[in-house]
């Protein structure tokens, strides 16, 4: 069990393997939420080996970050006999909290892992105070709640449950049509079940009408000739509203994306951790973060956004009727190792040229431009392009840029 204590809110950011958990323990999170070999809501990411799991604990612990694990499939009767051993080996990693769905996985938790702190996950759909008051006669020390409350049932759950039960909510991601999450439409389109981590996503996809005697002839269900993504949804941000997230009570700020990229995880992280920050530096009703960490949300690939049911049901602001896919406008070109004798040493993700002009992200900085000068490959070769992935290379800056800061580029 961590002993560590973090000022309120916490900012708890997803990685699905090892480059992101190093990406959003540089930019700045609280704690990280990951997923083990087993047992996760997200088969799609790498996810944690028990190796790589023991090595993120000791890298997050020595920075004072938390890290919790997922344990939050449902899982059958074959999986059962394996859960003790599972739940053994993520507490000698030194995890600090299993996140759990089922019942039967957190009475084990509780007789074979004591000493590890249990979250109830999104998952157990817990949307009010008797419930998470329940959960926490239970055993568990947090829940997550479910994503379809308003602010305003959150404060009263806040209220009305023990001062000492954490609540955690999300505040930045996907959302799903299916009440948190629990869904069988993956299931029976494609048997890829949705509630054991394996979710095809078809919410996303675009549907037409067909009459079963005019095969081919399709007819609209909603505003397109083309069809309708009848039940694709916005994504959740709420960065321009936490004050209201604080006054309500909410322990832990949660960015939604295990699945999604090393950048996504950067971007998101960072932004939220400098606006965290500059709330908590100047704690007002009104306090709205600096225009460019709000530009940052727009700076990674992402559907249209809206804040869910925070502030009532999202039946008119919150569905995606044109397009189903993400927006992608901005590309990571490199991250940066080291600065040397005036120059900036990097590992290549995409051709850099001698002359481009670049964007620095680095933490809790506002995004800045350099241009590429005197661009050299490892040997200190002169060279006009870096063409080859993972390739390092070095070029000319005055301004020293840290260390596991990323260069980007729009597209």
């Amino acid at each position: 069990m961590s002993k560590f204590k973090t000022a309120l809110p916490e900012l708890l950011a997803p990685a699905g393997d090892m480059e992101r958990f190093q990406r959003a323990l540089y930019f700045g999170a609280d704690a990280i939420y990951v997923g083990g070999s087993a047992f996760s809501m997200r088969a799609a990411p790498a996810n944690f080996s028990f190796e790589e799991l023991k090595k993120a604990t000791s890298d997050a612990h020595s920075k004072g970050v938390k890290v919790y694990l997922t344990c939050n499939t449902v899982p059958k009767n074959d999986e059962i006999e394996k859960l003790p051993d599972f739940l053994m080996q993520a507490r000698d990693c030194d995890v600090d909290a299993f996140i759990i769905s089922d019942m039967g996985v957190m009475s084990l938790a509780k007789k074979y892992t004591p000493d590890v702190d249990i979250h109830i996950s999104t998952q157990a759909g817990i949307t009010n105070y008797a419930s998470a008051a329940q959960w926490y006669e239970l055993g568990a020390t947090r829940v997550v709640t479910a994503r379809e409350l308003s602010i305003n049932d959150i404060a009263e759950m806040r209220e009305k449950t023990p001062k000492e039960l954490e609540i955690e909510c999300f505040v930045h991601g996907a959302m799903c049509v299916s009440f948190s999450g629990r869904c069988l439409l993956s299931n029976y389109l494609v048997g890829r079940d949705s509630n054991r981590g394996d979710c095809a996503q078809p919410c996303r996809w675009q549907y037409s009408l067909m009459e079963k005697t005019r095969e081919g002839e399709y007819f609209p269900i909603d505003e397109d000739e083309n069809g309708t993504y009848i039940m694709n949804s916005k994504d959740m941000c709420m960065i321009e509203h936490i004050p209201d997230m604080v006054k309500a009570g909410i322990t832990s700020f949660k960015i939604e994306g295990r699945a999604k990229s090393a950048y996504y995880t950067s971007v998101i992280t960072n932004a939220y951790r400098k606006a965290i920050d500059g709330y908590l530096a100047n704690p007002s009703d009104d306090y709205v973060p600096e225009k460019w960490v709000l530009d940052e949300m727009n700076k990674v690939s992402s559907r249209e956004y809206c804040t869910g049911f925070y502030y009532g049901h999202p039946r008119d602001n919150a569905q995606i009727f044109y397009d189903g896919g993400y927006k992608r406008d901005w590309s990571v070109m490199a991250e940066v190792i080291d600065y040397k004798d005036g120059r900036v040493i990097c590992r290549q993700r995409n051709r850099i040229f001698e002359g481009d002009t670049l964007e620095v992200l680095a933490r809790g900085e506002k995004p800045y431009d350099i241009t590429i000068r005197d661009l050299r490959d490892e040997n200190g070769e002169s060279i006009e392009k870096a063409p080859h992935p993972m390739m390092i290379f070095s070029f000319e800056c005055d301004k020293k840029i840290p260390a596991e800061a990323l260069l980007r580029k729009a597209l």
